[in-house]
């Protein structure tokens, strides 16, 4: 391990941009990930709202919008999905939080590649710019669904915006894929380098080990999206046959032949199982934090949990098929899959019955961090018990293509890695602009946001089991769905209010900027690293000194020791846990 202060490249930034703009300091790259998510999370926030309304009432002509015809309706949801994924779900728990506090919870005083570092952003930010502008585009955003199933993607003439707009989405998340690459590089050198003295791996705290196994499994797994997206490209605009047949569109033979379609679906689910975990396995590492800290006991069996997330980063990567049990697999490949997916669920069960275990006779603080934190947890679960339903071919290929896929995906994916945001911005927010948020607003923000979510997502699970099909545009002409459009207008009104909520949010946020109560250096009495330094944090972290490091990161009601908590930093002498 590198532990002395010349691995840091890099001098105190001058001037403006290269200070705010074009920065190599690992905290100010990181805000730049976070507010890029932020503007990312309210463009795909408005894209969903769009699509409810055009769901309940499709005849509506909307100022600026216009109408919302079907084709308008698949493209909206082409977009929002792909937004939110990987501009949301896997820019701001990673790229956001991971590159502003692992350095600094692992004592180094910045990331092992600086330079590297920018670029991930900045090519991350230009993925974003590419994607957006296939609105603009003549034809539009595509309509092949965040998926981009072939041979849809693939044909230049399959539909409106299956065009330039399908390119550019393609061209989007090719970019984003080597951005994310350059960042997984990034975090898998500085954990196993640039760790302090004392710094064992067994002394991280489990954020630092979600992010650095999300590091592993982004560089395996966009590696396959980047190679199939570019394959893409050449079916399209090249005449190769890589995923499209022999096949007739409009009565016009293509001049393809040989390709497969399931080809692209193996290659994207290979990715895009592992995204699910990308996307959660940052959330599932704060609130590991958050939970020790206010229930201010030490993490409930800290090596099992840092077992368990390696489990669900191995595991991760073998049960893609479970997303194809309808494209006619073999039925003995469909039972290996529904195994492997039934194993997955033993290391998150084991996540979550150490949390509760965490909280079980603890002095629980019920602070705005906490309360997301439990949340959290209340979603994970949710959304995690109807895994095993679809986990069976029996029941996935009745409930594939209907809202019960949507409900679950969104609950255990979606808002609870939204709730993993939440819960590291209100944790995290005193030391990265040293004030503290509103925390009336933040309760108010929680009791919205978390009854909001379930209104709206659990009862597409009812929906699912009766029959209503995902991807349509409107049911009014759907006879034995119509009983059901009271139910879509509930949901409807539940994301209105829930998505108003999140203005709430937005203020608290940027009047706290300015305006919150000054934050001391540890205002939670916290452990780690982190919370040994000055609020904000200095350029070098902290301060010329390299930390020594002599306890575990979760050293909370220690018998014999002056406070209830103890440092990492803290001198030896005191019998730990």
């Amino acid at each position: 391990m590198a532990t002395s202060a010349s691995v840091h490249a890099h001098a105190a930034p001058q001037g403006f941009i290269r200070k705010y703009i074009f920065s190599l300091d690992h905290k100010v790259i990181g805000l730049q990930y976070y507010f890029l998510a932020l503007i990312a999370v309210f463009v795909g926030m408005f894209l969903s709202l769009l699509m409810r309304i055009h769901l309940i009432w499709p005849t509506a002509v909307l100022p600026l919008v216009g109408e919302i015809r079907p084709e308008t309706y698949l493209s909206l949801l082409t977009m929002h999905g792909t937004i939110m994924v990987f501009f949301v779900l896997t820019t701001a728990p990673q790229s956001g939080f991971g590159n502003y506090f692992l350095p600094i919870q692992i004592g180094a005083p910045d990331m092992a590649f600086p330079v590297l570092n920018m670029l991930s952003f900045w090519t991350t930010f230009v993925a974003f710019v590419v994607l957006v502008s296939a609105f603009f585009v003549t034809g539009g955003a595509p309509l092949h669904g965040w998926t981009g199933y072939a041979p849809l993607s693939a044909l230049t003439n399959s539909g409106p915006g299956e065009q330039l707009g399908a390119d550019l989405w393609i061209t989007s998340i090719a970019i984003f894929c080597v951005a994310s690459l350059m960042g997984a590089l990034n975090f898998i050198t500085t954990v196993l380098d640039l760790r302090a003295k004392g710094m064992t791996m067994m002394r991280m705290p489990l954020t630092c080990w979600a992010w650095f196994i999300t590091a592993i499994l982004g560089l395996l797994a966009f590696g396959v999206l980047l190679s199939a997206g570019i394959l893409l490209l050449l079916d399209r605009n090249l005449g190769t046959s890589f995923y499209v047949p022999l096949v007739v569109v409009n009565g016009q033979v293509m001049g393809h032949r040989g390709g497969s379609p399931l080809l692209w679906q193996h290659l994207f689910w290979f990715f895009g199982h592992p995204e699910v975990y990308i996307a959660i396995l940052p959330g599932m590492g704060v609130t590991s934090q958050i939970l020790s800290t206010f229930s201010r006991k030490p993490i409930f069996g800290y090596k099992a949990m840092v077992y368990a997330i390696m489990a669900i980063g191995i595991l991760g990567f073998v049960v893609w098929g479970h997303h194809m049990f309808m494209s006619g697999m073999s039925p003995y490949s469909a039972f290996a899959f529904s195994i492997m997916t039934m194993m997955i669920g033993v290391p998150s069960a084991i996540k979550t019955f150490n949390w509760l275990g965490t909280i079980h006779n603890g002095r629980v603080r019920f602070q705005t961090p906490m309360l997301f934190g439990i949340g959290f947890v209340s979603l994970f679960v949710s959304g995690g018990l109807s895994g095993p339903f679809l986990a069976q071919p029996v029941l996935d290929i009745p409930l594939h293509d209907t809202y019960f896929v949507v409900g679950h995906f969104h609950l255990i994916m979606g808002v609870a890695a939204i709730f993993g945001i939440f819960t590291g911005t209100y944790y995290w927010f005193p030391k990265m602009f040293g004030r503290m948020m509103n925390e009336s607003l933040g309760r108010v923000h929680f009791v919205i946001t978390l009854i909001g979510t379930y209104a709206i997502f659990m009862p597409m699970h009812y929906l699912g089991m009766a029959g209503q099909t995902r991807r349509y545009s409107q049911f009014t002409e759907v006879q034995y769905m119509t009983h059901l459009i009271p139910l879509q207008t509930f949901m409807t009104y539940a994301a209105f209010i829930t998505i108003a909520a999140q203005l709430i949010f937005l203020f608290n946020l940027f009047w706290s900027m300015f305006k919150g109560p000054k934050a001391s250096d540890n205002p939670w009495e916290a452990t780690t690293l982190e919370w040994t330094t000055a609020t904000p944090p200095p350029h070098d972290n902290f301060g010329g000194h390299t930390p020594i490091v002599y306890h575990g990161p979760y050293e909370y009601s220690v018998p014999g020791a002056a406070k209830d908590y103890l440092m990492q930093t803290d001198p030896a002498g005191v019998a730990t846990h």
